[in-house]
Parts: structure tokens; sequence; C-alpha cells
């Protein structure tokens, strides 16, 4: 079993994007030291999360780390061209050597209007995703293709190695892209809202040989703490904003732990936040683990868990992963 960390820079309901970025900067620095093999970033325009360029972060994550892997999770292809998509991504492992991660995907990421601005005076045909993918794998020198209609051209810098690139999704469709591209798969699970073996199933038995290896990845929601209570506690702030968020009310960053203990929940909610417990893995570190184990047991093992932490306490959810790293090196 590998851990990594995804993190958001979820902008707090007092707070602003410049500390969310000092905190995303400091989490990564001590995911290096602790021992975690991924640290990823993501892309989102919108107002409650601090960043929306996942490769200007990772070249200055990478810059204040020494061992960890530093990627994108993920940049969304079809706002951009694969050609730019990959010399970015070619800098940074020109940079950075053998600790570079792209991944990529296809969510908006962000309101409509976000949308039509980032695409604005180009037209995105049905199946331009598969063809970009296509594009990035033959400019990153992965999955070349003999007569590409660009020739020869060459995602520069041009040098011997080329980042690792994960495909990001929800669905069987999604895994049978990253399958028959050959690249790595993560299984957004906590967006999803539910697990499903069936869909690493079909990553695993439609894998196409090629320069990159199988690697699967499920991502989940952490929450863990030295008690079971208290890690209930850190997850409120992000289940009540999860709640807001469905019903469509305004929720300004992360929730004070104070503000989401108020929040007087009905019947039908508290439902809710019970279908939602597939998103998360929640408890000690020991619990975590078993839930960690149980998963690995589900999927059948191999996977790899990317977890993002959204508690509003810096202090907490650093010590989450310190907890959880500990229990996890120490294990049986």
């Amino acid at each position: 079993m590998k851990l990594s960390i995804l993190d958001q820079s979820r902008i707090k309901e007092d707070g602003n994007a410049a500390e969310a970025l000092e905190e995303t900067v400091r989490l990564a620095e001590l995911a290096d030291q602790l021992g975690y093999t991924r640290f990823w970033v993501s892309e989102h325009h919108a107002g409650s999360l601090a960043h929306s360029s996942p490769e200007l972060l990772m070249g200055h994550l990478a810059a204040k780390t020494s061992r960890i892997r530093i990627g994108s999770g993920g940049v969304m292809l079809p706002h951009y061209s694969a050609y730019k998509v990959a010399e970015n991504a070619r800098l940074l492992e020109a940079l950075h050597p053998g600790r570079i991660d792209l991944g990529i995907g296809r969510a908006p990421g962000g309101m409509p209007a976000a949308k039509r601005a980032l695409q604005e005076h180009k037209a995105v045909p049905e199946d331009w995703y598969d063809r970009q993918i296509r594009d990035l794998l033959h400019y990153l020198n992965i999955r070349k293709e003999e007569k590409h209609r660009f020739g020869d051209l060459v995602a520069m810098p041009n040098i011997n190695t080329a980042p690792s690139v994960w495909l990001l999704g929800g669905s069987a469709g999604s895994a049978g892209l990253a399958a028959y591209h050959g690249i790595g798969f993560a299984y957004a699970q906590f967006i999803r809202g539910e697990k499903d073996a069936a869909v690493l199933d079909v990553y695993r038995k439609s894998f196409r040989e090629g320069k990159q290896r199988q690697q699967m990845m499920v991502s989940l929601f952490l929450f863990c703490a030295e008690t079971t209570t208290a890690a209930e506690a850190l997850a409120k702030s992000h289940e009540v904003a999860s709640l807001l968020q469905e019903q469509g009310r305004p929720v300004k960053g992360m929730l004070r732990p104070d503000t989401a203990a108020d929040y007087k929940m009905s019947p039908y909610e508290k439902e809710r936040l019970e279908d939602n417990r597939p998103t998360m893995v929640i408890g000690t570190p020991t619990e975590v683990l078993q839930q960690l184990a149980e998963l690995e047991d589900y999927y059948d093992g191999d996977v790899e868990f990317m977890l993002t932490s959204p508690v509003y306490e810096e202090k907490a959810r650093q010590n989450g992963f310190c907890l959880l790293m500990e229990a996890y090196k120490h294990r049986a």
C-alpha cells in the first residue's frame, strides 16, 4: 500500500488565498519529510479554492522539497493545447527529473462562465479529449504516432525522461480510456461517492503495455486524529459545507468548527451524510489503516491511496497526516 496526498488549497471561511497557499507549501514540505509517495495539487476555477494553475504551483513545491513526487490532480486538458501542456510538464521534469506526475482530466473545474472564458473562440468536438491524450503522449514520446499531423514536432525541452501521466476519472469509461493509452488511472471515489471495484477491473483487463507500467490510485477524504470522536469532529466542517453546496447555498470556504457545530441537521441531511461516508476514511490512525486495508482487499490489491484532508485547523490537518504515517510505518 502506498499513501499520497492531494491538497486543494482550500480557503477558510475567515481566511484568504495567500494563507491557503502557504499552508499547501508547508504541508508539501511535511509530506516530503514524512515519506508520502506523492503530493498533488488541483485545478479549480472557483472562489473557495486558492489557485487554478497546478503547473505553476508544482514548480514551486518541487523546489521546496527534495524526494516526494509532485503532480497535478489534475490539468483540465480540454481547456488547453496538448502541446503547451506537454511543454510545461517536460520543463518541470527537466528541472526535477523523476519527480513529476502529470495528472489530466476533463471536468470544467469551475462554473460555466469560467469554462466559457477558458475556451473562448475555441470549438471542442465530442471526441477531442481522446485526440488530446494521443497528442500529449506523442509530444512526450510516451506513445509515438508514426504519422502525426504535426510531424516530428517535439515538446521542449527535449530530454530523455518524461513525467508520469495519469488520467483522473470516476467511471469505467475513464478507466478504459486510461488503459487504452497505457497510462496511470486515478479513481475519484471522493467525488464519485461510492466504491466500485468494476472500474479498476476494466483498467486492469484493458491495459495496453507501453512505456508506462500499470498504476492505479483511489482518492478519498481523510479525517484522522488521536480519537474517533476527535476525527468525527474534524469532519463536521466538511460535511456541513457539502450539505450546503448540495442545496445550492453559498459557502465561503472551509467552515469554522463553531459554524459547523451550530448547524442543525434535518433527518434527511443526516441520511445524506451517511450516504457520503464512502468518500472518506475517518478515525484513529489504526482505524484509518484498517479501512484502507479493507479497501485494498476490495479493489484486489496493488492500489495506491491519494488522501485529501479538508480540515479547518492547519495543525490538526498536519497532525492527521503525521499520525497516519507513523502508524503506517509501524504496522504489522
